[in-house]
């Protein structure tokens, strides 16, 4: 399977389908994970089961939609939107409801084996918090 395809189904897959058992197939027992926000690393595949399932948990009908991929060599970088409805707690708020969209990119780097050591994650939080009524947006001029 090629990096690009390994890529695209944990966003399909894992993310938008909620398919958390797939993470031990494709990210290795090194995998080092590098989210944009409070986060801490992410250490192996249980860092990333934990991680994408607290998200899940406070945007449960969440869904991740790949609008541009580049694959180089041992990395993929995908510019992506999420989009979903925050019905439990999430990064500490109580549900709101409400529901936001987001976009983010991701830079994945592969092993020989295909799994995927490591990735580095930026995505608009701000926007979220925003469109979640808990940071107001500036006032219009």
């Amino acid at each position: 399977m090629s990096t690009s395809a390994t890529a695209r189904r944990f966003f399909d897959e894992i993310w938008s389908q909620g398919d958390l058992d797939l993470v031990d197939e494709l990210f290795a027992r090194e995998y080092l994970g590098h989210p944009s926000g409070p986060e801490e690393t992410l250490r192996g595949p249980e860092g990333v089961r934990t991680y994408i399932g607290r998200l899940r948990d406070g945007i449960p009908d969440l869904i991740m939609t790949i609008e541009d991929q580049v694959a180089d060599q041992d990395k993929v970088a995908t510019r992506w939107i999420a989009h979903g409805t925050q019905a439990g707690e999430l990064m500490g708020i109580e549900a709101t409801q409400r529901t936001a969209s987001v976009t983010g990119i991701t830079i994945q780097r592969f092993g020989p084996d295909g799994r995927i050591v490591e990735g580095w994650t930026n995505w608009d939080m701000f926007g979220l918090l925003q469109q979640l009524g808990v940071v107001p947006h500036p006032a219009a001029r």
